[in-house]
């Protein structure tokens, strides 16, 4: 009976043998195939701006205010603005990671507040900004966080006065003497592929405590008891200007790889 299952064990060692000695071959020619193949890649360059670019954007701002009058918390109603909210950019990249800016901004700030149930003013100035900021982050167009310091220069300021609902009064005044004429404000943000959310703060008080209306004993201080602090949030988007800046010869890339060798192709 042994003597008969010697063929059968035989043939089972032959088709063992021969199944890694062909495993061993296919792992062979299978290197040698991907040592000897072609491959071909596309790709394209971050951009990459060498030079100073301008970037420019619209935006609508949120704004609350800490509002005092006496020493005591005066109600205000947040205030949301859209009109005349332009900037525009100039900007360095130092790195892809890390950049610098600075423009000039029209803005429409201001506040809503209520001294009596009755009685309600509306008050904001038309402002030139010229700010200061740092980038960093994905700063060719992706994601990225930015901060700095911003001079806004008041050149119109307008009032108007409601008593039950109703428009009873309202006057607007160039280079008033009712607010600063320079405001200094410091900001921070994200920005994210052209969307931004902006908090920018104005530590400075919103009027000029000093300022008087009348002569002699009509003489009246209107906001010499009154102190107010702005606080804004802006969501806007930034559209990419003129573009002043040298636009790198490698663009797009072809890879060509045979074994260890490697071909690039620019265009």
């Amino acid at each position: 009976m042994k003597y008969k299952l010697y063929p059968s064990l035989l043939l089972l060692l032959f088709c063992t043998t021969g199944a890694f000695a062909q495993e061993q071959t296919d792992s062979t020619d299978q290197k040698k195939a991907a040592e000897g193949s072609v491959s071909i890649s596309f790709g394209k360059y971050p951009k990459k701006r060498d030079n100073i670019y301008v970037s420019s954007g619209l935006a609508g701002m949120l704004s609350f205010a800490d509002m005092k009058q006496n020493g005591e918390h005066m109600r205000n109603i947040p205030r949301f603005s859209f009109i005349f909210n332009y900037h525009v950019n100039f900007n360095k990249d130092f790195t892809r990671h890390f950049g610098a800016f600075t423009g000039v901004d029209f803005k429409n700030i201001g506040l809503i507040s209520k001294p009596t149930d009755s009685l309600k003013l509306k008050q904001r100035v038309y402002t030139l900004g010229v700010p200061l900021g740092v980038k960093i982050g994905d700063v060719t167009g992706g994601t990225f966080f930015f901060f700095g310091g911003e001079l806004d220069l008041a050149f119109n300021y307008k009032e108007k006065q409601f008593v039950d609902g109703k428009k009873v009064h309202k006057f607007n005044e160039w280079f008033s003497d009712r607010t600063p004429l320079i405001m200094p404000s410091l900001f921070a943000g994200l920005r994210v592929h052209g969307f931004g959310l902006k908090v920018q703060y104005y530590p400075q008080n919103f009027f000029n405590r000093d300022f008087s209306s009348g002569s002699g004993a009509n003489k009246v201080y209107p906001y010499r008891n009154t102190d107010a602090n702005l606080v804004f949030v802006t969501f806007g988007y930034n559209f990419n200007g003129v573009k002043y800046f040298k636009v790198p010869k490698k663009r797009h890339y072809m890879r060509m790889k045979s074994g260890k060798a490697q071909i690039e192709v620019n265009y």
